[in-house]
């Protein structure tokens, strides 16, 4: 399965790499094959990028990104914990719901395009999505880096959310925060695990 953000890009890789395949056969010019070996690549590497397996939700409050926790960051006066998890280009990209509740917004901010794995990133271009739920509000925020240019949203404001579901995608990035009421959670991970969006446990709720 294949999120549906990448059909257009993969729709035209594989037109075209059919295209030069029949051309390749009929007219028999070698010029072709390099164009043909382009286009094959590119096709390839869409299918890697924007694959979408289904998942069953895993236990507490899940990752909302695949990849590996970059930083565990109190913020706020220690009101929050920021958990962050960074994306390289062979991760699944599509994010998920870290927990059940609703969409109370989602907000873009312009900013600059650091590297995703600068800590100066969180003040990159991005993308936020403020989530009521039982253990109050919780934010998810799709953030750029220097390739990652576009943060795609598939929930608006006032839809309901359950964990896991598919939230949305950065095309061609490279970072998601998961913001959570301190007082409430436990984070489970540490730094430079790696986790998997919708199934990994990234916190659990305090008794």
């Amino acid at each position: 399965m294949w999120a549906r953000t990448g059909t257009p890009l993969l729709l035209l890789a594989g037109a075209a790499s059919l295209v030069l395949i029949i051309l390749l056969l009929v007219v028999h010019e070698l010029w072709l094959i390099p164009l043909l070996v382009l286009a094959l690549s590119l096709l390839g590497l869409f299918l890697i990028f924007f694959r979408d397996p289904e998942r069953a939700p895993g236990q507490g409050i899940v990752a909302a990104a695949d990849g590996r926790v970059l930083s565990i960051t109190p913020e706020d006066e220690g009101r929050r914990v920021r958990i962050a998890t960074f994306m390289n280009v062979t991760n699944v990209h599509v994010n998920r719901v870290p927990i059940s509740g609703y969409l109370v917004r989602v907000e873009d901010r312009g900013g600059p395009k650091r590297p995703a794995f600068s800590p100066d990133a969180s003040g990159n271009s991005q993308k936020r999505y403020l989530f009521g739920t039982p253990l109050g509000l919780v934010e998810v925020v799709q953030i750029t880096g220097m390739v990652a240019r576009r943060c795609v949203a598939w929930k608006g404001s006032g839809s309901p959310c359950r964990k896991g579901e598919r939230l949305g995608m950065i095309v061609l990035g490279s970072r998601v925060d998961v913001v959570l009421p301190a007082s409430r959670v436990r984070p489970t991970v540490t730094v430079g695990q790696p986790v998997r969006a919708g199934r990994d446990t990234l916190a659990e709720v305090r008794a």
